[in-house]
């Protein structure tokens, strides 16, 4: 035997080992530590925490009990950590302003939105809150898996049966290794009206989900300034949203405006806030504010920002965007568990794991109840049997010695199992009676009735879903809730000061396929009438330039659609882009549905009393309106007329009330009326008949008479012409009109109708987007029924979609002469 010791020292490869413990730590982090479950939007600790507080029977129905001792049972049975790191995360779990639906009712001090840290845990109360308990209900019937905790004495829940889509109703935030999620959270109704449509509907698109969840739903309410970082999240799983608190401006009888801050953006810590507003006054990187006080009680949140007389409210209130938590960025990256592996998720897919999971919590809770039902079913059975030979059994019962014997002896006389025997011999004397024998028999075919129906659902898909579509209703009926964050369009790259930026004329405008973009009135100069055009902008097939306006940045521009609503943004909101790109999708800047779109636009200046808007639709039904009813629209758009079936909206105009109106229509009729001969209505009214039209004809164009105008007339293939206002005699509303034009093959139908002066150009477009400007003054004025001058030379297949008015500008008195494009006006009389 050898002398020398035996050595417990193994070699290893310390790389190789490094790299083995580092990947072992890393994924029990992410998967025991760090990140939601997909299935029920819990990590392991908030699962524990309410699995203990239902086992201590903590629920919302009883009294409150010391938060001590639930974060003793917690840690001593299922988490073996920190109790600071416990009661932390059943704190978070208790405010109003971390959660949207709070899981845990707290009793006592559990910290602000100061960031004030909670009492200790011995001072403090809690217990579950009543949808909590969605959370976990059903959970005795058999609808999860457990597992050993971590010293193998007790058995924990793998996942909750999470009967509300929790992953996205209440969000989660957590930093793994070498990952983190962020998921913010969202409306309840939404959400669960999200997965009802997928469980209709499994090929539903993330842009039509969209329609029904349209962004995050933040605790602490505040604004979401656009949708392009909330569809990329909910497309990709990862994006960027700016938040920003909602602020009013009040202005006092002395002149002097008040910033009011009703709601923060999530997570900003309110004391940190002012003390942030109160150093940029200190250091004079603010200026203009006279006293910053915080004035929230128990009503809510608000704080005073006094501005100085001499100030611009606006002007301030964007710098203190700019340099505070009043606007921030949430980075949503929806990262969570599927089948234990990290995955990032886009928003069908966090709608598509919780259906998943609620089929299989279904199908095992019905599993459980058919296996309780059978059993129950049987014994009723032996029952039956029992009482039908009742003499025998007791008979039986009477001459055996014990009951064992007895036992035997019912299964070998009556075929009973051991199950239904030892039923019958536990049978009290009290059932023996005629009434409790009736009992027995009702409850036994409703047992029958009971398990055919639970086999049906087993054996069908679409009942099991419609199970999960009724439960889902009812926690939405009883715990649904008003949205409290706000999704606002136009701000949505960059924050704009409206006092900074110069007051300029801008031409807006807006093609066919819905793209719109604003640039500088001066990108096109005068030329003369007849010449080629330059090109206005690139465009792709089968799109056209279909609207275009001049105004200003500063204007507030409505937007009516066909469908009758009407949208608001400023004119600076509106993207500038090149002259030759073909600018901005306006479904990112307006909530216009899939089957809507924008046929008429208008600057207004500022919304006086004395000023209305004026309808006119296809059909030729018209229709006065205040324009102070649209002076507060929401985001969402507001019904600017109701409209008749089959009809649109084609024209508004801006008016004094003193006006007289100009119909025309594609065929040529045209009709001028007193604008008071429609009487002013409600914004939602329909409105009456402004001109009568022939079976084949539609209105083309609405504008506001002036005797110092002329109407200007163009046509499909390019004509024009130019007609004194005076040839046409007021009629009254609802009459045919008289003739305007000849509208023939030649020069073909009337595409549109202005009011037009010598001082003013047109811009004339094509659908290939070839753009002319022409001074009015160089087109011919003529007679009612003529044909017109050629404007534009239009090539093969090419016609004008439509024309704009554009004021001259000093800059555009020297016109552009090009002798070679140049061609003579052809003038074509004919007979009235």
């Amino acid at each position: 035997m050898s002398d020398k010791p035996v050595s417990n020292v193994k070699e290893i490869n310390i790389s190789k080992e490094m790299r083995t413990s580092f990947l072992d730590y890393a994924m029990s982090v992410i998967v025991s530590r760090a990140l939601p479950d997909a299935r029920d939007g819990l990590k392991p600790v908030h699962r524990r925490i309410l699995y203990a507080m239902n086992d201590l029977g903590m629920t919302s129905d009883k009294a409150h009990k010391k938060s001590a001792r639930i974060v003793g049972e917690v840690i001593g049975k299922y988490h073996p950590h920190g109790d600071s790191s416990v009661y932390e995360t059943m704190v978070r779990m208790a405010q109003d302003f971390s959660y949207r639906y709070m899981l845990v009712d707290g009793h006592g001090n559990f910290g602000s939105i100061d960031g004030d840290g909670a009492a200790a845990m011995r001072y403090t109360e809690s217990r579950m809150s009543k949808i909590s308990m969605e959370l976990l209900r059903d959970i005795n019937k058999d609808t999860i898996d457990y597992q050993d905790n971590y010293d193998g004495s007790e058995r924990e829940p793998v996942v909750l049966p999470s009967r509300f889509p929790n992953l996205l109703v209440n969000g989660s935030s957590g930093i793994a290794v070498g990952m983190a999620t962020n998921i913010p959270p969202h409306q309840l109704g939404e959400v669960i009206d999200g997965v009802l449509e997928l469980s209709k509907n499994p090929d539903i698109t993330i842009p039509e989900l969209m329609d029904i969840i349209p962004g995050p739903d933040f605790p602490t309410g505040g604004q979401i300034l656009g949708r392009s970082g909330i569809r990329r999240a909910y497309e990709t799983g990862k994006g960027s949203i700016t938040v920003r608190a909602k602020v009013t401006i009040e202005e006092k009888p002395n002149g002097r405006e008040t910033i009011l801050v009703s709601e923060l953006p999530y997570q900003v810590n309110k004391a940190r806030l002012i003390e942030k507003i109160a150093e940029l006054v200190r250091d004079k990187k603010i200026d203009g504010i006279t006293d910053l006080r915080d004035e929230s009680d128990r009503e809510g949140l608000r704080i005073v920002i006094e501005v100085r007389r001499d100030a611009n409210a606006n002007v301030l209130l964007n710098n203190l965007y700019k340099q505070t938590a009043l606007q921030t960025s949430f980075g949503i990256n929806t990262l969570a568990l599927v089948e234990g592996q990290p995955k990032v998720l886009n928003l069908k897919e966090c709608l598509h794991y919780y259906l998943e999971h609620q089929v299989v919590i279904i199908r095992r809770r019905t599993q459980f109840e058919l296996r309780k039902a059978e059993a129950r079913a049987h014994i009723l059975e032996g029952l039956k049997i029992a009482l039908d030979h009742l003499d025998e059994v007791i008979a039986l019962i009477r001459r055996s010695q014990t009951g064992e014997i007895a036992k035997q002896g019912l299964m070998e006389n009556f075929s009973l199992s051991e199950k239904q025997a030892q039923a019958i011999l536990d049978m009290r004397l009290q059932r023996l009676t005629g009434l409790e024998r009736e009992k027995i028999e009702e409850e036994y075919q409703a047992l029958v009735a009971l398990i055919q129906e639970l086999k049906a659902i087993l054996a069908d898909e679409e009942k099991v879903l419609e199970i999960i579509r009724e439960e889902l209703m009812d926690i939405k009926e009883r715990y649904n809730d008003e949205r409290r964050t706000e999704i606002v369009l136009g701000g949505l790259e960059t924050i704009e000061d409206e006092d900074l930026i110069p007051r300029q004329d801008i031409v807006i405008t807006l093609t066919h396929n819905g793209y719109i973009k604003r640039l500088p009135v001066s990108t096109y100069r005068s030329q003369k009438r007849g010449g080629r055009g330059i090109q206005g902008m690139n465009m792709h097939e089968n799109d056209f330039v279909e609207q275009l306006l001049t105004t200003s940045t500063h204007d507030t521009i409505l937007y009516f659609t066909n469908k009758g609503k009407v949208y608001r943004t400023k004119g600076y909101e509106i993207p500038e882009f090149s002259r030759t790109a073909k600018g901005l999708p306006i479904i990112n800047l307006l909530e216009v549905d899939k089957d809507e779109w924008v046929n008429a636009i208008i600057p207004v200046e500022q919304f006086v009393d004395d000023a209305y808007l004026f309808f006119t639709t296809k059909q030729g039904v018209s229709k006065r309106t205040p324009l102070s009813s649209f002076e507060n629209i929401r985001t969402s758009g507001l019904i600017a007329l109701g409209l008749r079936e089959e009809d649109e909206l084609i024209s508004v105009k801006l008016t004094d009330g003193k006006k007289e109106i100009l119909i025309g229509t594609q065929n040529g009729m045209l009709i001028r009326f007193p604008e008071d001969d429609v009487r002013s209505m409600g914004r939602t009214a329909t409105g009456v008949k402004g001109i009568t039209l022939a079976d084949d004809d539609e209105v083309v164009g609405m504008e506001i008479s002036d005797d110092e105008s002329d109407i200007l007339i163009v046509t499909r293939n390019g004509y024009g012409k130019r007609t004194k206002t005076s040839e046409y005699r007021i009629q009254s509303r609802g009459g045919k009109g008289l003739r305007t034009c000849n509208v023939t093959e030649k020069n073909g139908k009337i595409v549109s109708l202005k009011t037009v002066t010598e001082e003013e150009d047109i811009m004339l477009i094509t659908v290939s987007g070839v753009l002319i400007r022409v001074a009015t003054k160089d087109v011919s004025q003529m007679g009612r029924n003529t044909q017109g001058v050629k404007l534009i030379r239009l090539g093969d297949e090419e016609f004008v979609s439509t024309v704009a008015k554009v004021e001259v500008s000093e800059e555009d008195s020297d016109d552009i002469t090009d002798e070679e494009t140049a061609i003579e006006a052809e003038v074509v009389d004919t007979e009235e």
